[in-house]
């Protein structure tokens, strides 16, 4: 892998950042954890993962920002070769993909291969935390059976979104790390995505309100859009939040995404029995 396409953590001053980071839970041990984070794209690129002049993107920067003030080391890359190589060296795997990271890109960034998508698969079926953000359930209009394997690993997958609007995400385990203090709701405005073929072992964190979104693809009953689940022996939190920068800035999302991370590294447990049935039990209930 070229150097230049790996991008080690580094400072993101004046981000908004709190002095010690809310929902996070430090290893037990004294090894400091690292996280993998890969953002590769193909076809439509996310703003918060896109970036400038060689800089690391809005995303890539606070992430960092935050394992720096957690106390866990961020890695950065968009060069899908990486799971090619020795992932010994990660805790976790943080994604941000968007579309068949398997093909090639207008930014001519590595893809990921067969080989690698295989190994991404075989490493969290045997342990390996997973960390998927918004897009990370979409892997192509038309998966193929390998790629369909991980929307399996996520939990479910991308139908449609919206407009981005402000819509109101029911806490429905409000015990989970990094919810706590957050009440039974918030509202939030984002790129909201509808979701489907839930996994029916999924522990539900986060629930869309549907009511009075605007736009057919939430004209639905609620469905979970954060959840926590074992694939084979690995940790998988998953959120659909993500989309826009303010998002990225916000205490809310922050304190929900280290609780997650530090869930996924095993540094706190929690309950994770499947709930899906019980808090949206008509979450496969599609638009006609």
């Amino acid at each position: 892998m070229k150097r230049r396409e790996m991008l080690l953590t580094s400072g993101a001053a004046a981000l908004g950042l709190s002095s010690f980071p809310l929902g996070w839970v430090a290893a037990a041990e004294k090894k400091k954890q690292k996280l993998l984070y890969f953002s590769r794209s193909v076809g439509y690129e996310h703003s918060v993962v896109a970036r400038k002049g060689g800089e690391l993107s809005h995303s890539e920067k606070i992430l960092t920002e935050l394992g720096k003030k957690a106390g866990f080391d961020v890695e950065c890359t968009k060069d899908g070769r990486v799971f090619d190589g020795d992932l010994d060296g990660y805790d976790a795997i943080a994604l941000y993909t968007c579309g068949d990271v398997t093909q090639p890109n207008q930014r001519k960034t590595p893809p990921m291969t067969n080989k690698g998508v295989r190994r991404l698969l075989d490493e969290v079926l045997a342990g390996k935390p997973l960390v998927p953000l918004h897009s990370a359930c979409y892997w192509g209009p038309k998966p193929n059976a390998l790629l369909q394997r991980c929307v399996s690993m996520v939990g479910a997958g991308f139908v449609s979104h919206g407009a981005q609007q402000e819509s109101t995400m029911k806490i429905t385990s409000p015990g989970f790390p990094g919810v706590k203090g957050l009440g039974r709701s918030f509202r939030l405005n984002d790129e909201w995505y509808a979701l489907r073929d839930f996994d029916k072992k999924m522990h539900v964190i986060l629930a869309q309100d549907s009511q009075g979104m605007k736009g057919k693809m939430y004209q639905r009953p609620p469905f979970p859009s954060t959840w926590a689940r074992r694939h084979g022996k690995g940790r998988v939190f998953f959120t659909a939040m993500g989309h826009r920068e303010d998002v990225w800035t916000s205490g809310t999302f922050q304190q929900i995404l280290l609780g997650g991370i530090a869930w996924a590294l095993g540094n706190v447990d929690a309950e994770i029995a499947a709930n899906i049935d019980k808090v949206t039990p008509q979450a496969g209930q599609l638009p006609d």
